[in-house]
Formats: structure tokens, sequence, C-alpha cells
């Protein structure tokens, strides 16, 4: 299996790579979050997932394994194809596509070209623990807390406020990145003032 090529771009597009990579040029389908990070460099490494079907064989590339990553989970969900997978990169950034997905906002989800109400809502129900967890990323987990029992902790106590996990969900992770040493208590409050 191909994990990467590292090569030179011959011609890149909105949708498409030419690497040439030992004298072969590979064609390799991107989305535009991958063409907006090539658009100024000339050699290039490209993280490849390798899809084979029945007739076909295709190529599809990544700036970044984090990206590469997040494509994979979203088309482990039944009814999202690679197509929809590129078309919800191409879309919206891979952090807003995991925000939506944590945050139940199956608008967002669905104001992309080609996914509709029941994919959208099929999304959010299959990968939202993963997501959470971690899965789709190239990180292993959401929170990178150096203390997982006080993210525990802080969740716990914005819920019994009244809070939706959802909406902890979106604002704790940079509130931990600022704050990676603070006190249950002050990690409480700077969330109270975010929520």
């Amino acid at each position: 299996m191909i994990d990467y090529i590292k090569g030179q771009i011959i011609e890149l597009t909105p949708t498409e790579l030419i690497l040439e990579n030992g004298g072969i040029g590979y064609s390799i389908l991107i989305s535009l979050q991958t063409y907006e990070a090539f658009q100024m460099a000339t050699n290039v490494v490209v993280y490849i997932h390798h899809y084979i079907r029945e007739e076909e064989e295709l190529y599809f590339g990544f700036a970044k394994k984090d990206e590469r990553e997040l494509f994979r989970l979203l088309i482990s969900v039944s009814g999202i194809g690679v197509s929809s997978a590129r078309m919800m990169l191409s879309t919206l950034t891979s952090e807003e596509i995991r925000n939506a997905i944590i945050a139940e906002d199956v608008n967002k989800i669905k104001s992309v070209k080609g996914i509709g109400l029941k994919s959208a809502q099929r999304l959010v129900l299959e990968l939202k623990d993963k997501v959470v967890k971690g899965e789709g990323s190239e990180g292993t987990a959401l929170f990178q807390a150096p203390n997982s029992a006080l993210v525990e902790e802080v969740t716990t106590a914005l819920v019994m406020l009244g809070f939706s996990k959802a909406n902890i969900n979106k604002v704790l992770p940079g509130i931990i990145k600022d704050m990676p040493n603070g006190k249950v208590e002050d990690i409480i409050k700077a969330a109270l003032k975010k929520l």
C-alpha cells in the first residue's frame, strides 16, 4: 500500500495534481484544501489514499495526514462515497467538519453539495463519538490535555450547570490549550465566559 509520494508538481488544478516521481507522472485527485496548501510549492509530499473498485483505480492525495485521516473517516459512513468526502473537504476545512459533527450542526454539513439531510444526520450519528475520541485526525484525542481527569471534571461540572456536551466540546479544547496547567475552577470560569 502507498502511504505517500514525494515528487515534483508538474500540473496543479483545484481538483487534480500531476506529480512526477522517478520518471512516472501520478494523476492524483485532491481537495481545495490540498490545492491551497500546494499553490506555492514545487516539490511536495502527498499523502495517498488508494481507492480501488471493480473497474476503477484512483489516487486521492492530501497535503496533510490529518486531512487524509478525516477523509477515511468520512468514507466509512454508509452513503458517503469518495466524491462526497472530497466535496466536503473542498467546501469546509477539516476543523469545520469536525466541529460541525461534534456540535451536531446538520445544517452546516447539509450545506455541502451532494449531502442531503439523511446523510448529514447519519454522519453526525456515526462519527460524533469517534471524532470526540480523536479518530479521523493525526492526533490521538480531541483533548490533548496533560490530565484527562481534569477535562472530565470540568465537562461534568458544566453539564451539571445546564450546558450541552456539544457546546462544551466546542469551547473546551481552546481553553485547555490556553491554560494547560489551569485549575478546574479557572477553566470552568473561562468556559462560562464563552458558553
